[in-house]
């Protein structure tokens, strides 16, 4: 597990451009954290780092937004929230994804029915700024971390250069 201080809204944005970059080819990645502690902030940052132009807009009404990637494929970006239950994802058409990327808000409402995280990433809010760790789910998502530590000193995130 690695955890990194975000004093602000550029260094959350910092540590999706380099989550973003250092991904594998398929992630799945769950966002937890209370309501404002950054998850939308973050899935944002991420889209955009990946060539997403246009309004990135937050799922919370729609549940899911789909957005082609510059590089090919489908990044899926899901806040299930306002689910009651697992079994209302059948109705998002999420069977037939291909998705190159989920990132999903509130993953433990939509437990038993999502793809296994590669990645779990937990963000809350700390003194002014934020706090995340990141926690790997499977093999893929360990090796993710190492190429994230490889790519440089985390810390230096939170102090990015704009």
């Amino acid at each position: 597990m690695t955890a990194v201080h975000l004093p602000d809204e550029a260094a959350t944005l910092a540590l999706a451009a380099k989550l973003a970059r250092t991904a594998p080819d398929t992630a799945v990645v769950y966002l937890h954290g209370d309501l404002g502690s950054g998850k939308s902030t973050l899935a944002r940052a991420w889209l955009r780092t990946l060539g997403v132009t246009g309004t990135v807009r937050s799922p919370t009404y729609t549940l899911v937004e789909r957005y082609p990637q510059a590089t090919g494929g489908e990044a899926l970006h899901l806040d299930l929230y306002r689910i009651g239950a697992s079994g209302e994802l059948e109705y998002l058409g999420l069977d037939d994804s291909e998705a190159a990327l989920w990132l999903v808000e509130w993953p433990d409402r939509g437990a038993g029915a999502l793809p296994q995280a590669d990645l779990h990433v937990h963000l809350a809010i700390s003194g002014g700024g934020r706090a995340a760790r990141l926690q790997p789910g499977t093999a893929t998502g360990q090796a993710w971390l190492t190429r994230l530590a490889d790519a440089g000193d985390l810390q230096r995130i939170s102090e990015p250069n704009p």
